[in-house]
């Protein structure tokens, strides 16, 4: 697997599997109805530095980004998005990725970086703990779950 930083081009190859997962409405609390063009600045806006991972064949399997969380002061600390192609979960690219943004956000000076709604009933909260988060905090009722009904959207924080 191959993970690189994402050209403007590879956007056309995020959308789809982006979209799909954030009108699935269980895992991102971003709008369900999020337009391409909006989802396009949310992603790959100038703040952030993006990134994709990619097979043998040159399938995107997913991608994610880091930013800083906070301005000023407190822009040491780090933010970051990760989704997978759905079509190809179960293969490693999120931990892959999770460890490559992690090694580039501390490359690029972060000293932490915070993840600030992570649904609780999201797989991913496993992923996220083993790669050394915590969850500082859980917001009660937060999230409109279309099958769980309302859940914690959790604040999760990993030292860099």
């Amino acid at each position: 697997m191959l993970i690189r930083e994402a050209t403007p081009e590879d956007w056309a190859r995020i959308w789809p599997f982006w979209h799909r997962i954030v009108a699935a409405a269980d895992t991102y609390a971003w709008d369900p109805d999020t337009s391409e063009e909006d989802a396009r600045a949310l992603w790959m806006g100038p703040a952030k530095r993006v990134f994709v991972a990619e097979d043998e064949a040159g399938s995107v399997l997913g991608s994610a980004y880091v930013t800083p969380n906070y301005g000023g002061p407190a822009a040491g600390i780090a933010n970051a998005g990760f989704m997978v192609d759905p079509d190809h979960a179960g293969r490693g690219a999120g931990r892959a990725l999770g460890e490559h943004v992690l090694a580039a956000a501390r490359a690029d000076g972060y000293r932490g970086m915070v993840f600030n709604a992570v649904v609780e009933t999201n797989p991913a909260v496993g992923l996220w703990t083993s790669l050394g988060f915590t969850v500082l905090g859980t917001v009660p009722r937060a999230f409109e779950h279309p099958r769980h009904g309302l859940v914690g959207l959790h604040i999760m924080y990993r030292d860099l």
